[in-house]
């Protein structure tokens, strides 16, 4: 028979199903059955309860599971022969009118829109683009000595400069009253690098071994302790001792301290040339995509189903939630989290998967296999024991799907970006690596 389908608002349409009430009490009866040959209940034996006691007891949830079960089906059934592309779970209602013997069941729900993407060539893109400089290169030198460097105690007279650790005793006090977090002893910071609040830095650097000095130090209003925020307090902090950086030569015995496998100073460059290069092309990769994904979303027209929406709000409030417990946060699953803080970007990255899908379908822009396993392999490259990372992504299916839809994204870019009018910009290392 026919399926009748009533549009009742953009994309929403309505179903009427229409089932036997024969076929429901039947297989009612036939898991009454199948239940009273398991079922346990005192005063009688297994497999022996009266068939009439069986459905006393169970009789309501077993005939809510089979009413659930066979409307399921028949609206899958229906959804299937009208050709619908259902978006979500129905929402179903009992109805009165049916013949004799028939149930009659309203099935509401949305269907997946129309996707239209307009012409490609109209969309605007910013293509950005970097290289890994020798200044690059000898910049990351820098931190892996400084990640190795030693420390030798300077001569009493010797005044605290920047690159030195410095042991120091310190009391905070607002309106002369020492808080929480305030008072230290034996502490110890590296001078200019920013591990302490500048006025802080600014008074201990110059300071020499047992010289005592007062000053005052405003907290920023956005200082991550509440207590302090916005206020100033007076400070008394003593040095205890100081301590020169030697950073280690770069030379042989340095690459081969890092594990280098051709422990030269020009195999220690190369390698630090390719894990750069790897970095900035993830990087440019993700920029670019964002990109490409802006210039898609303004370049389509579709309806968002509602359904759709609110299951993506879901998600972000529960990621909130779990945000908020991994902090520490008390009551995080009850705390109040509006959902239309995050309707926004629900709807966003609901318009920007059905746009993806349509795109990918329309253009064939299905992950190949050997591009999901190059992905891998370029990924697992930066480790000590890439086929350990390999193995770790390939037993995973989950994982693996992760990686496909990077790659799938990846092809969604090369495809808009091979049809936009697209801006080429060279962004330097620095600010690209700066921007995260």
């Amino acid at each position: 028979m026919a399926v009748t389908v009533e549009t009742l608002e953009k994309l929403e349409r309505k179903i009427t199903l229409a089932l036997p009430a024969e076929v429901i009490n039947a297989e009612v009866q036939n898991r009454l059955k199948r239940m009273s040959r398991q079922v346990k209940m005192d005063g009688f034996r297994p497999g022996k309860v009266p068939m009439n006691v069986v459905a006393q007891r169970y009789g309501y949830s077993v005939q809510y599971e089979v009413m659930n079960d066979k409307v399921g089906d028949a609206f899958a059934a229906a959804a299937s022969e009208a050709q619908l592309r259902v978006a979500g779970a129905p929402r179903i209602s009992e109805k009165e009118g049916g013949a004799d013997g028939e149930l009659l069941f309203d099935a509401v729900f949305e269907v997946l829109p129309e996707v239209k993407i307009n012409d490609l060539s109209g969309a605007e893109v910013e293509r950005l683009s970097a290289e890994v400089t020798d200044e690059a290169i000898n910049k990351t030198v820098d931190i892996l000595r400084k990640q190795r460097r030693t420390f030798a105690q300077r001569a009493m007279d010797a005044a605290a400069q920047d690159g030195d650790r410095v042991t120091v005793d310190f009391e905070g006090k607002i309106d002369g009253e020492t808080f929480a977090g305030g008072k230290a002893n034996a502490f110890q910071f590296l001078v200019g690098e920013g591990q302490m609040l500048k006025e802080f830095e600014d008074a201990v650097r110059g300071m020499k071994v047992e010289e005592s000095k007062t000053f005052p130090l405003a907290f920023p209003a956005d200082y991550h302790g509440q207590d302090v925020a916005g206020k100033t307090a007076d400070f008394l902090v003593t040095v205890q001792k100081i301590e020169a950086a030697h950073l280690p030569e770069v030379n042989e015995a340095f690459a081969k301290s890092l594990g280098i496998a051709d422990s030269t100073v020009d195999g220690l460059r190369a390698d630090i040339r390719k894990n750069l290069e790897r970095e900035v092309k993830f990087r440019v990769q993700g920029r670019n995509k964002a990109a490409v994904m802006d210039a898609l979303v303004g370049q389509a027209e579709l309806d968002l189903p509602n359904v759709s929406v609110q299951a993506e709000l879901e998600r972000l409030v529960q990621g909130a939630r779990a945000d908020l417990k991994q902090r520490g946060i008390k009551d995080a699953d009850t705390a109040p989290i509006p959902e239309d803080m995050f309707r926004p970007q629900a709807e966003r990255r609901v318009r920007l998967g059905l746009v993806l899908a349509e795109l990918v379908k329309v253009n064939n822009l299905q992950a190949k296999p050997e591009q999901v396993q190059a992905h891998v392999n370029e990924l697992a490259s930066s480790y000590e024991k890439p086929a350990d990372v390999v193995r770790w992504y390939t037993g995973d299916q989950r994982r693996m799907a992760e990686v496909e839809a990077l790659v799938i994204e990846n092809n969604v870019t090369e495809f808009v970006l091979s049809k936009a009018k697209v801006t080429d910009k060279a962004v330097n290392f620095e600010e690209l690596m700066a921007q995260g």
